[in-house]
């Protein structure tokens, strides 16, 4: 079969020299952040899930 999409023959992607300090910085920040929210939502689910439980009982 075919690929939809078309395959880059690429070793990397991005700049061609390293992060810098801030780069990193505002990376680490974004991944903290998402981490955050997504444990949010599921400790929202899980308390929703708690409460229909103890109700139905």
């Amino acid at each position: 079969m075919k690929n939809k999409l078309k395959e880059l023959n690429v070793d990397f992607i991005g700049g061609h020299g390293p992060l810098t300090k801030e780069e990193q910085q505002s990376i680490s920040e974004f991944i903290r952040v998402n981490k955050e929210k997504h444990n949010l939502q599921t400790s929202r689910k899980k308390k929703s899930a708690s409460r229909q439980h103890k109700q139905l009982a």
